[in-house]
C-alpha cells in the first residue's frame, strides 16, 4: 500500500523524519491547548489487523475469543490515558484501484499455496515469516469494536482518504495506521501501528515536513512525487523511463543508498531544481512525459487532495472570465499534441468537466471533478476507435449523457433508459452476441462463466440515477454529490443502506444496491484438495436468493429480468480477468416476500417473522423452520449454516459434523487462557480448509441477516461465540483417530447437560439433511476406491454420492459420478446446468 518504495527509503535514508513520541503525552499536552476537545485518534483499521491479532495460532480458522479480547484490552489502554478513537474499515474498492486489488490476491493465492506445501510436509503451522490474517478478520473486527462500543465507520470510497479527510477536519490529535499515502496527505499527524507498544503507548510519529526538509520539497509538492513514483493508482512501470533519466543525471548519487532511495533522491531532485523553475509558465503535461496517461496522472495527484485543497500544480480559470452553459473554454493548447484541454461547466452541479487527450489517440478523455471527492473521474473514453465519444442531449433535463461506440461496427449503442430519472446508462455493446455488456465485460469468459452466472442472461437491466440523499454522517468530507447511478432507485431505502453501510451494522448491502459489484478476498482453501469445492461457489446460491431480495423491482418495464451483479470472488483457478456475472436466483417465501420499505421498517410481529422466513429462505431450509427455532441461541444460527453445508458438500462426513457441534459446545465452558494454553500434535490440511469455510460461512450470514432486516441478533454468529480453530481442529483430528464416532462422551465431553445438547443438535441437522435426501455418513461407510491420490499428502477418501449438490437452484444436482476425483473441482463448480 501506498508509494512505493517511500517506505524503506525513509527508514533507511531518512531516519530523522521518524520520532518516538508518547501518546499519552501528546493527548495531555493537546487537552491543555483544547480543554474542550477530547483527544481523538483516527484509526486505519485495516492496517491495523496484523498488529491487533496476536493470537499464536492463525492457520485453524481463527482464535477469535483470544482476538476479542486482544481487541478489548487495546481499546481499554487509549481509554484509559483519555485516548478517543475513531476506526475506519474499506467499505468498497474503487474501479481504479482494481487492477492493485487483483495483484495482491493473485500473490495472496501463490502464499497460500506456499503455507499448504509446507503444512503437508511438516504437518505444523508455518512460522509468523508467512502469516496470513484468518478469513473474514475484517469483517468481524467491524462488529467487535461496536460490541466493545467504539465508533466504527465504513467508507463509501478508499478509506484512506476518508481517514484523511477525518482527521483534517476534525483537528485530530493523529492517524495510526501503516500506509505511506498518509506521509503524502496533507493532514494530521501521522503515528505508526508497527511501532506501537502498547504498554507505554510510545510509538514512532513520521513527519511529512521533514521528509520535505530531506527531500526540497514542499507539502504541496509531496502528490506529484507520490504520482511520479507509483502508488495504488499509478502503476510502478508508467514512469520508470522517466525516473531512469532522473537517475543519469542526478550528480549526487549516494554510494550507500539502495536504487529505489537514489531514484526517490533523483525525482525530487528533479521536481525542485527543472519543475519549480518552470512552475505557473508551463503545464505538468509540457514538463513531464504524461503522453496518453495525462488524464490517469492528474487523478492520481488530486486524489491526494482533501476539501478546501488545491494544488499548485494546476492551472486555475483564468479571471474575469465568465463560463455559460455548456461553453467550453480552452485552457491548454499544445503545438505538438495538437490537442485541447477545454473546460466544461453545468451551473446546476458547479462541477467542471474536463476534457483532455493523449497525443497520439486524437480523442478527447471526459472527466468529471467530484466535488466531495476533489478528483476528476474519467467518464468514457474508447482508447482504441480514434474518435470522440458523442454525447446525447436529453431533452427534458438538458444534460448530456455519454454513449459508448462498438469501434468495430461504427454504430453507437442505445442505452438503458429509465422512465423515471431520464438519464441513461453507458453499456457497452458486444457485436457477436448482439447483447449489452457491462464494460470490462470479455466476450471470451461467455463459455467460462461459473454456475450462477449466464452468459445470455439480460445485461442490460436499468441502473437508476436519482438524487443523492442527504444525511448527516461522519463520511461527507466536502460538498454533495448532486446525483448518483445506482441498481435501486427508491431513496429512502438506499438511505437506509447507506446509513446501515457507513456505521458498520451491515455487510454488502449498499454494495449490492448501489453498485451492483461486491469482492471476496482470499480464503485459505487448498487448491491441490478436490475434495472440498470452494467457499466462493458452496455460498452462491445463498447470494443469489440475497440478491433477489434486495434487487426485486429493479427490472424494467417489458422484462422480468434481474440485473447482474458483479463478483470479485478469489477461488483456486479464477485468474480475475473478470468478475463472475451472476443473476439473481428467484425463491419461494412462505407467504410472500414483502417489500424492503416493510422489511427493514415495520415493527409488527407479523414482519419480523417474514424476516427469518426469508432468511432460511435464502439457505433453503424453510421447511427445518420449526427445528431451528427449537434450538437456542448462540447454536441456532450454527446449526443453519451446518444443515445448508452438509446439503451442499456431500464430501463432508459424519466426524465432521460431531467435530463442528461439540467444538461450539465446548467453547461456551472455556476461558481464554484455556483456549490459549490448548496444544495440537499436529495440522491436518482438511481441518485447515473446512475452518475457513466455515468462517465464510459466518460472514455468509451475516450478508443474509442484514438483507433480511436483522432477523437475528448479530452475536448470534459471530465467530468469538461459536467456533475457534484449535477446539475444531482438536476434535476432529481426535475423529480421524478414533473409530468411536457415535460415542457422544468422546466429543462433548462427560457433562451431562452438553452431552443431550450434543445429541439435540446432531438429530436437528440429521433431520433435516435427511429431508432432502442427504444421508450423512461416517468415514468407515465409505467404499476404498474411491480416493484422490494427493502428491503431497498422500489418498483422501472420497464419498461415492454426488459431490456437491444444489449448486445453482434448490432443484438441481450434479450428475453422481463413480470416479469424482476424475475432474477438478474447478471445472466441477463451472459447469451450467
Amino acid at each position: 500500500m501506498g508509494v512505493r518504495g517511500l517506505q524503506g527509503f525513509v527508514r533507511s535514508t531518512c531516519p530523522h523524519v521518524c520520532t518516538v513520541v508518547n501518546l499519552k503525552e501528546m493527548a495531555e499536552h493537546h487537552l491543555s491547548r483544547h480543554p474542550d476537545c477530547t483527544p481523538t485518534i483516527v484509526v486505519d483499521a485495516m492496517c491495523c489487523l496484523r498488529y491487533w491479532y496476536t493470537p499464536e495460532s492463525w492457520i485453524c480458522g481463527g482464535q477469535w475469543r483470544e482476538y476479542f479480547a486482544a481487541l478489548r484490552d487495546f481499546v481499554k489502554t487509549f481509554e484509559s490515558v483519555g485516548i478517543k478513537l475513531i476506526f475506519f474499515f474499506d467499505g468498497m474498492v474503487e474501479q481504479n484501484k482494481r487492477d492493485e486489488w487483483i495483484k495482491r490476491r493473485l500473490k495472496n493465492n501463490r502464499e497460500i499455496s506456499k503455507i499448504f506445501h509446507y503444512i503437508k510436509s511438516r504437518r505444523e503451522q508455518p512460522g509468523r515469516n508467512m502469516f496470513f490474517i484468518p478469513s473474514g478478520l475484517a469483517i468481524f473486527t467491524r462488529f467487535a469494536l461496536k460490541a466493545l462500543g467504539q465508533e466504527t465507520l465504513c467508507s463509501l470510497q478508499e478509506a484512506d482518504y476518508e481517514v484523511a479527510s477525518y482527521g483534517l477536519q476534525h483537528k485530530c490529535l493523529g492517524i495510526l495506521g501503516e500506509d505511506t499515502d498518509y506521509l503524502i496527505y496533507d493532514t494530521c499527524p501521522y503515528f505508526s501501528i508497527s511501532e506501537l507498544c502498547l504498554e507505554s503507548l510510545d510509538t514512532v510519529m513520521l513527519c511529512r515536513e521533514k521528509l520535505c526538509e530531506s527531500l526540497g520539497l514542499r507539502v504541496a509538492d509531496l502528490p506529484l512525487l507520490a504520482c511520479l513514483l507509483g502508488n495504488d493508482i499509478i502503476p510502478e512501470g508508467m514512469f520508470e523511463s522517466f525516473r531512469y533519466k532522473c537517475l543519469s543525471s542526478y550528480t549526487s548519487l549516494k554510494r550507500n543508498f539502495d536504487k529505489k532511495g537514489n531514484v526517490i533522491l533523483a525525482v525530487s531532485d528533479y521536481i525542485s531544481k527543472v519543475l519549480h523553475l518552470h512552475q505557473g509558465e508551463k503545464k505538468l503535461e509540457e514538463m513531464l512525459p504524461l503522453g496518453p496517461n495525462k488524464a490517469l496522472f492528474y487523478k492520481g495527484v488530486t486524489s491526494y487532495l482533501l476539501p478546501g485543497q488545491k494544488s499548485p500544480w494546476f492551472f486555475q480559470k483564468p479571471e474575469g472570465v465568465t463560463v455559460l452553459d455548456k461553453q467550453e473554454i480552452s485552457m491548454s493548447s499544445d503545438p505538438e499534441s495538437k490537442q485541447e484541454i477545454p473546460i466544461c461547466t453545468e451551473p446546476e452541479s458547479n462541477q467542471e468537466v474536463l476534457m483532455c487527450a493523449g497525443p497520439d489517440s486524437e480523442e478527447k478523455v471526459l472527466l468529471c471533478a467530484d466535488p466531495e471527492l476533489k478528483e476528476e473521474v474519467p467518464i468514457c473514453a474508447d482508447l482504441e476507435s480514434k474518435q470522440e465519444t458523442p454525447m446525447c442531449v436529453d431533452s427534458e433535463s438538458k444534460k448530456e449523457v455519454p454513449m459508448c461506440i462498438n469501434p468495430e461496427s461504427k454504430h453507437e449503442v442505445p442505452m438503458c433508459m429509465d422512465a423515471e430519472p431520464k438519464q441513461e446508462v453507458l453499456m457497452y455493446m458486444d457485436p457477436e452476441p448482439k447483447q449489452g455488456v457491462p464494460i470490462h465485460a470479455d466476450p471470451e469468459v461467455n463459455h467460462k462463466l461459473p454456475i450462477g452466472t449466464d452468459p445470455k442472461c439480460n445485461l442490460e437491466a436499468p441502473m437508476c440515477v436519482h438524487p443523492e440523499v442527504t444525511q448527516e454522517d461522519p463520511m461527507i468530507m466536502g460538498p454533495e454529490i448532486k446525483e448518483q447511478v445506482t441498481m435501486v432507485s427508491d431513496p429512502e431505502i438506499l438511505k437506509i443502506a447507506r446509513n446501515h453501510h457507513v456505521h458498520a451494522e451491515s455487510y454488502l448491502v449498499y454494495n449490492i444496491m448501489s453498485s451492483g459489484e461486491i469482492e471476496c478476498s482470499n480464503t485459505l482453501e487448498d487448491e491441490l484438495d478436490q475434495a472440498l469445492p470452494s467457499q466462493a461457489f458452496i455460498y452462491r446460491p445463498v447470494r443469489q436468493r440475497v440478491y433477489s431480495v434486495l434487487l426485486r423491482g429493479c427490472q424494467d418495464g417489458t422484462s422480468t429480468a434481474y440485473p447482474v451483479v458483479k463478483e470479485w470472488f478469489v477461488y483456486p483457478g479464477n485468474p480475475l480477468r473478470h468478475p463472475d456475472l451472476v443473476r439473481p436466483l428467484q425463491m419461494t417465501v412462505p407467504g410472500g416476500t414483502p417489500s424492503l420499505k416493510i422489511l427493514w421498517l415495520s415493527e409488527e410481529p407479523a414482519v419480523q417473522a417474514q424476516r427469518l422466513d426469508i432468511l432460511l429462505s435464502c439457505f433453503n431450509l424453510s421447511s427445518s423452520r420449526e427445528e431451528l427455532q427449537a434450538v437456542d441461541s448462540p447454536l441456532r444460527a450454527l446449526c443453519c449454516l451446518l444443515i445448508y453445508l452438509f446439503i451442499q458438500v456431500d464430501t463432508l462426513c459424519l466426524e465432521d459434523l460431531h467435530a463442528f457441534i461439540a467444538q461450539a459446545l465446548c467453547l461456551q465452558g472455556k476461558s481464554t487462557a484455556q483456549l490459549m494454553n490448548l496444544q495440537l500434535e499436529y495440522i491436518n490440511p482438511r481441518a485447515v480448509q473446512l475452518g475457513s469455510l466455515l468462517v465464510r460461512g459466518l460472514t455468509t450470514l451475516a450478508l443474509v441477516n442484514s438483507a433480511c432486516g436483522f432477523p437475528w441478533e448479530t452475536n448470534e454468529f459471530m465467530p468469538w461465540n461459536v467456533f475457534d480453530g484449535k477446539l475444531f481442529h482438536q476434535k476432529n483430528s481426535l475423529g480421524s483417530t478414533c473409530r468411536t464416532s457415535e460415542n457422544a462422551e468422546f466429543w462433548a465431553g462427560h457433562q451431562r447437560s452438553w452431552l443431550t445438547r450434543f445429541h439435540n443438535l446432531k438429530a436437528v441437522v440429521c433431520k433435516a439433511c435427511m429431508k432432502e435426501n442427504r444421508r450423512i455418513v461416517g468415514r468407515t461407510h465409505w467404499n476404498s476406491h474411491h480416493t484422490v491420490l494427493n502428491p503431497v499428502s498422500g489418498p483422501t477418501e472420497l464419498p461415492p454420492v454426488t459431490v456437491m449438490r444444489k449448486l445453482s437452484n434448490g432443484s438441481q444436482t450434479l450428475p453422481l459420478l463413480d470416479r469424482p476425483s476424475d475432474l477438478p473441482w474447478s471445472l466441477l463448480c463451472r459447469l451450467q446446468l
